[in-house]
C-alpha cells in the first residue's frame, strides 16, 4: 500500500543511504529537477548502486527520470531497468505517445537484463496539454499504474501563481482523479512545498484525500506522518467497515435480500468502501477494536 511518497534528490548521498528510515511508504528517487546537468551521471550512479546494494526494508521504490526530450533519459532507463525498481516516475508526460515511447524503451532494457519482473510507470503529470490529456495517457499502457500531479510545473505552463491554498490546481486535482479513476489506477497528489509550515501541509492533505486521491508525495520527511495519518482509515471506519461485512454475511445466511445497518440500507457503494477499507487497514496492521 502506498500512502505518502518522499521524494529523495538522486545526488543527495545522505539522504539517499537514510531513505529507507524516514517513514514513508515508497521513495522517489529524483534524478531530474533535483539534480544539475553536470550531476546526471553521478546522480544515476548513485541510484543505481542504492538499488542493487541497500536495502530499503520493504519500501517501495520509484525512479522519476528525465523527460524524453532531454539526453538523459534513456540512460536512466537502461540503468534502472537492470536494478528493478517498483516503478519509472515520467516527467512531463503529456501526449499519450510520451508514455508509449518510454514503454518500448523499458521493454527493450528488461529484455537485455533479463528482468524477472515488469516495471510499472507513474506518468507526472504537469502541463496543461497533460491535464487534458490525462485519461488518454492513463490508459496509453498496460504498465501505467499511477497517475501523479506536478503543480509547481503546472502552474508556471498555466501562467498562474503557486499558492498554499491551492485553488489554481483544483481543477487539474478533479481532473485527474477522474481520469484516474476510470482507468482504474491509483493516482497521487502533488507535494505541500513549504516545508515549515506543518499546519498547511495537514490541510492540504485533508483535501487530497478528500477530493480522491490514493496518497500524496513530499518534499521533506516532516509532512510523512500527516500523510499516512491523513491516507489511513481512521479506528470508527474500520469497525464500521466490520460491521457492514458482518450485516452481509448474516443476510446471506438467512437468505435476506435487503439489508440495513444503524438504520441505513447497505448498498453496493458502500460494501465496496468498506472493502477498500479493510484492505487497507490489514496492510497497515490495524485491527477492530474491542468496544
Amino acid at each position: 500500500m502506498r500512502r505518502s511518497m518522499l521524494f529523495i534528490p538522486g545526488n543527495t548521498p545522505n539522504l539517499v543511504v537514510n531513505s529507507p528510515y524516514l517513514g514513508a511508504d515508497a521513495i522517489i528517487f529524483d534524478l531530474e529537477d533535483a539534480v544539475s546537468p553536470g550531476e546526471k551521471d553521478a546522480a544515476r550512479i548513485l541510484v543505481r548502486n542504492t538499488l542493487r546494494y541497500l536495502d530499503l526494508g520493504g519500501q517501495e521504490t520509484i525512479v522519476r527520470i528525465n523527460a524524453i526530450d532531454t539526453d538523459y533519459w534513456q540512460k536512466d532507463v537502461e540503468e534502472m531497468v537492470a536494478q528493478g525498481p517498483d516503478l519509472l516516475m515520467l516527467p512531463k508526460s503529456s501526449r499519450p505517445e510520451d508514455v508509449r515511447t518510454v514503454d518500448e524503451a523499458i521493454t527493450r532494457a528488461e529484455e537485455r537484463a533479463g528482468a524477472r519482473r515488469r516495471i510499472r510507470l507513474m506518468p507526472l503529470i504537469e502541463t496543461a496539454l497533460g491535464v487534458e490529456n490525462a485519461y488518454a495517457v492513463a490508459t496509453a499502457s498496460p504498465r501505467v499504474a499511477a497517475l501523479f500531479l506536478g503543480a509547481e510545473d503546472l502552474t508556471a505552463d498555466l501562467r498562474c501563481q503557486r499558492t498554499k491554498e491551492g485553488r489554481e490546481i483544483e481543477y487539474a486535482r478533479t481532473r485527474l482523479v477522474t481520469a484516474a479513476r476510470a482507468a482504474d489506477i491509483d493516482v497521487y497528489d502533488t507535494p505541500f512545498t513549504d516545508v515549515n509550515d506543518d499546519e498547511g501541509a495537514w490541510r492540504d492533505v485533508e483535501t487530497a484525500r478528500a477530493l480522491g486521491f490514493t496518497g500524496k508525495a513530499s518534499i521533506s520527511p516532516r509532512h510523512i506522518q500527516a500523510i499516512n495519518t491523513v491516507f489511513s482509515p481512521s479506528q470508527e471506519e474500520v469497525d464500521y467497515a466490520y460491521e457492514v461485512m458482518e450485516a452481509i454475511r448474516m443476510a446471506k445466511e438467512q437468505g435476506r435480500g435487503a439489508i440495513a445497518l444503524r438504520g441505513k440500507m447497505i448498498d453496493a457503494p458502500i460494501v465496496a468502501r468498506a472493502r477498500r477499507t479493510l484492505e487497507m487497514a490489514r496492510e497497515i496492521g490495524m485491527e477492530r477494536s474491542e468496544a
